[in-house]
């Protein structure tokens, strides 16, 4: 499993593009220096900076996306060049094989949210809209680092389309039908999506932010844990007919 992660690692070395998609978590800080680019420091308190700068659109919409284009970089080579053929006389764990993409995400995810929380503290202090204060950037960083962990579970389904699809076209549809579905239903069911169930603990006990309804961790947890199980079963299924077509 550790050598398949390795190798996971050593592949995206030759992949820039994924690298600068990191840029994208820069994207909200920028806009966020214009939003309020008419304001002093003393009238903005940081949290309210934050939130707008990194816990807005950033774990609704950009991180989901750019997660889905990365579940759909790591498979598609593999996929299209028919190299599982070669994987599974080796053999490769099957299993081995989807978690080692997994592990790449779930990293890049955490990269993904470090940047933007570094990226909102640096936007806030140098253009002086806010001061620096511990406690704000503290609160920051743990939303942050949740945003970043909890993200990759809750693209578990996205990951097993693209590992089982020869083609990018499917994999990338349904990144954006998967994303904007799950930004729809956080005000209308949360917890019949991974990505409203996500958001929602996010949002629980962030400073402004009124949901309809209390947070219920248990249903969150289930409906993740459900779509991760179920897309793992599946992407068992599919990948042991791809093994036995050989």
């Amino acid at each position: 499993m550790l050598n398949l992660i390795l190798t996971e690692f050593l592949k995206l070395r030759r992949r820039k593009f994924v690298w600068l998609m990191l840029l994208a978590a820069l994207f909200m800080p920028l806009i966020s220096i214009f939003y309020f680019g008419g304001s002093s420091a003393a009238e903005i308190d940081p949290l309210q900076f934050y939130k707008w700068a990194a816990f807005s659109y950033t774990p609704w919409i950009i991180l989901p996306f750019v997660l889905g284009l990365l579940c759909t970089m790591l498979a598609y080579d593999e996929n299209q060049n028919e190299l599982l053929k070669q994987l599974w006389i080796i053999p490769v764990s099957r299993m081995g094989y989807f978690f080692s993409k997994f592990a790449i995400v779930l990293f890049y995810s955490v990269c993904f949210m470090l940047l933007a929380a570094f990226g909102s503290i640096f936007a806030g202090v140098i253009s002086g809209l806010i001061v620096f204060t511990a406690e704000s950037v503290a609160f920051l960083l743990i939303k942050c680092l949740e945003i970043g962990f909890l993200a990759p579970f809750a693209m578990l389904p996205v990951l097993a389309v693209a590992v089982s699809q020869r083609g990018y076209l499917l994999p990338v549809c349904c990144t954006v039908v998967y994303t904007f579905l799950g930004f729809i239903l956080m005000m209308v069911a949360m917890y019949a999506h991974p990505l409203s169930s996500m958001t929602a603990i996010l949002m629980r006990n962030i400073p402004g932010v009124v949901l309809n309804e209390p947070v219920n961790l248990a249903k969150v947890f289930f409906c993740i844990g459900i779509w991760g199980f179920a897309s793992v079963v599946g992407t068992n299924i599919m990948l042991s007919k791809e093994s036995r077509g050989i």
